[in-house]
């Protein structure tokens, strides 16, 4: 596979990532197994970069890591690892943490439960507005000294946190949702990260399947799929949405392609410095999104794609409002 450089500091990595998230957390049941299989074919087809968060089923989620990379060359995969996030018993969120103290208890468990002695990109998962950028990134500097860390990383944040920051110590990759239908990052936070030398690993690429070109009116969410709350999931929305995924369709059959590689190929296309997260949960799946690596777009294609699918086109906010005001990168 083609490799990409994880921002200006940071290693070159496969062109693009695996997201495990869904392996074991909100978007319903899993199979596992095939979870475990579908990371180590990843492997095998060259993606490094292996996002996860100590809250993704608290904790199970890095267990699940831990086992597709037992026996493995460690130094094949670029483990990201999200922490600050917090939980109860029922999966209810709670807040944020990032106090030093914590940052550090956080690490430490997340260490144990992956099995290795290194995080390779950990970063909080979201901006804690009681504690200063500067002293939780100064925390994962300290833990990046004593060789437990290799590289600092920051999700959803907005352009003065991304200055601050990196004003601290080098940040390598900002991890942000990036799509079609979400492209918000254009006007402000892209380019401070290119400024700075800041990757993009871009995570809902697929948004969230409304760009996969197998979701339909009436199919059903099950219990525990955070869709079920996604606004951009809701009858009033859904249509319109499911409008432009259609559009997109045509766009992408007309080059033999299928909805979703031509989704993935349109971000992968906005800049060498930019990384696709894909949540690829089977095999079949994954091979799918890595056929999107083959899929090179010409100016044509491209000015199709922007009438099929127009920026600020998607009908509702791609999260909840609570969630959204959470959001440092949406202020």
């Amino acid at each position: 596979m083609i490799t990409r450089p994880l921002g200006a500091t940071g290693p070159a990595v496969g062109a693009l990532g695996l997201g495990c998230m869904g392996m074991s957390d909100l978007y319903g049941p899993a199979d596992r197994s095939e979870g475990i299989a579908t990371i180590r074919a990843a492997l095998d087809a060259g993606v490094t970069v292996l996002d996860t968060g100590d809250f993704y089923g608290m904790g199970d989620n890095e267990l699940l890591v831990a086992e597709a990379l037992r026996g493995r060359d460690r130094d094949q995969a670029v483990v990201s690892v999200k922490f600050g996030a917090l939980r109860d018993a029922d999966g209810g969120w709670l807040g944020f943490d990032c106090r030093p103290a914590a940052v550090k208890n956080f690490a430490a468990y997340s260490l144990k439960r992956l099995g290795t002695d290194h995080i390779d990109v950990y970063r909080p998962a979201r901006l804690d507005p009681a504690v200063p950028i500067e002293d939780t990134i100064g925390a994962i500097a300290e833990l990046i000294q004593a060789g437990h860390v290799r590289h600092i990383g920051l999700s959803e944040v907005g352009p003065e946190t991304l200055r601050r920051a990196a004003a601290v110590h080098p940040i390598v990759d900002l991890q942000i949702e990036y799509s079609l239908l979400s492209r918000g990052i254009e006007a402000e936070i892209l380019p401070v990260c290119r400024e700075l030398g800041i990757g993009i690993t871009a995570y809902g690429v697929l948004s969230r399947g409304l760009l996969s070109g197998r979701w339909s009116a009436d199919r059903s969410i099950q219990a525990g799929d955070f869709r079920g709350h996604s606004p951009r999931f809701a009858p009033e929305n859904l249509g319109h949405n499911l409008g432009l995924a259609e559009a997109l369709g045509a766009v992408a059959a007309a080059r033999g392609a299928s909805t979703a590689q031509v989704a993935i190929a349109w971000v992968a296309h906005q800049g060498q410095d930019i990384v696709p997260l894909v949540g690829a949960r089977s095999r079949e799946r994954l091979a799918e999104a890595l056929g999107a690596l083959d899929l090179e777009l010409s100016d044509v294609d491209l000015e199709a794609i922007e009438r099929a699918v127009p920026a600020d086109s998607a009908a509702g906010p791609r999260y909840p409002e609570p969630l959204m005001a959470h959001l440092d990168s949406e202020r």
